[in-house]
């Protein structure tokens, strides 16, 4: 199985954050005999998210995404990834009660 991991968020292109999440999801998938093809950081860009997506969705079996889910306004990757997916984001009552409650 080949995968791609995705980081998106433009505090990693800028050097405000280290990027050690894709970091760890390689050596556990490497530990587990997957094979990481690439790993991409990209800007917060509606238009760049969904470019490198389709081209990672061409590439490779499986891609992970990590990033740009932070409170701020820059962050769409929730709504480029619904967007993309033909779907909408939903609410779940249960899983927000968790939160709330951790």
């Amino acid at each position: 199985m080949n995968i791609d991991i995705v980081t998106i968020g433009d505090e990693i292109l800028i050097g405000q954050i280290v990027d050690t999440n894709s970091a760890w999801m390689g050596q556990q998938l490497n530990a587990e005999g997957i094979h990481v093809r690439q790993i991409t950081s990209i800007g917060d860009d509606p238009d760049q998210i969904r470019q490198t997506l389709s081209e990672a969705a061409n590439r490779v079996d499986l891609v992970l995404v990590t990033g740009g889910l932070g409170p701020t306004r820059d962050d769409r990757t929730k709504s480029v990834i619904c967007d993309f997916f033909g779907t909408e984001l939903t609410e779940d009552a249960q899983v927000l009660a968790h939160v709330e409650n951790l």
